[in-house]
């Protein structure tokens, strides 16, 4: 089973199990709804609450008679719903007073999307979740989160390298070429990698640690698991992290970019610019 963790900048590695952390489903992006997935969510984990609960993204879907899944029309195109995102972080901070999370977060949300449950947040977001590695580093969105005061959590930040095979035999979608390596591959990494005696993977997380940003690197090699984790014991040099920025490829770096639901894109919440 692949493990998540969060490292933080203290040196210390936590495993996302121990912590409760769990998402508002997209089939759940109502506020009438959101207590009835965290409270399905809580029975199934076995637990009074969680210690962070996430709204996992800005658009929303019908769910199908499950509730489980989003319905779909007849060409396979999911039914969208109407999102409203400050009632539903309304309703998110509702589920803190009554006690089922200590905190609650955003995941996948744009900038103005921050901003606008910033404006009438009565509890601050604990985070945002977003895809950020060397090829997507996202500069502006965080600024946006340091300027609000709400900590950006990086997920896939070794570049997902196994997401494309992934979501082609899951979803049937094929991803558009590049001719970019994978950013474990890339020349450089494995470079700055050899004059620290440590492996690409550490040289990727620790770039983003450096520059204080939360990551939560996944795998299901426990060798790799404890590797991941051995990331305070060296720094990189002014140099070294210059060039690493310079790998930033913008929005031509996102892999995450949930197109695999085929129409997505259609919903006025979809975040990125295509």
């Amino acid at each position: 089973m692949a493990t998540n963790s969060v490292l933080l900048g203290s040196g210390q590695r936590m495993p996302l199990l121990g912590l409760g952390t769990w998402q508002l489903p997209h089939v759940g992006n109502r506020a009438s709804d959101v207590e009835k997935y965290l409270t399905t969510s809580l029975r199934r984990l076995q637990l009074d609450y969680v210690d962070l609960y996430l709204v996992h993204v800005p658009f929303g879907f019908v769910p199908d008679k499950t509730s489980e899944n989003p319905a779909k029309n007849a060409d396979g195109s999911y039914i969208l719903d109407d999102t409203d995102l400050l009632a539903v972080w309304k309703a998110m901070e509702q589920q803190v007073d009554l006690g089922r999370t200590r905190n609650i977060g955003l995941s996948n949300f744009n900038i103005s999307q921050l901003e606008q449950i910033a404006s009438v947040a009565r509890i601050c977001p604990a985070t945002l979740q977003v895809e950020l590695h060397a090829y997507l580093q996202q500069p502006a969105l965080r600024a946006c989160c340091a300027k609000l005061g709400i900590p950006i959590t990086a997920y896939s930040p070794l570049g997902s390298p196994g997401a494309k095979i992934h979501f082609q035999q899951k979803y049937n979608f094929q991803y558009q070429e590049n001719n970019e390596p994978d950013l474990l591959e890339h020349p450089l990494v494995k470079q700055i990698a050899g004059s620290h005696e440590k492996s690409p993977a550490q040289v990727l997380l620790r770039h983003l640690i450096q520059q204080g940003i939360i990551v939560i690197p996944k795998s299901a090699n426990p060798t790799r698991i404890k590797e991941n984790g051995k990331i305070f014991d060296f720094q990189l040099t002014p140099e070294e992290m210059i060039q690493l920025n310079r790998l930033d490829r913008g929005e031509n770096g996102r892999i995450i970019n949930f197109l695999f639901w085929k129409g997505v894109e259609k919903h006025p919440e979809y975040p990125f610019k295509l």
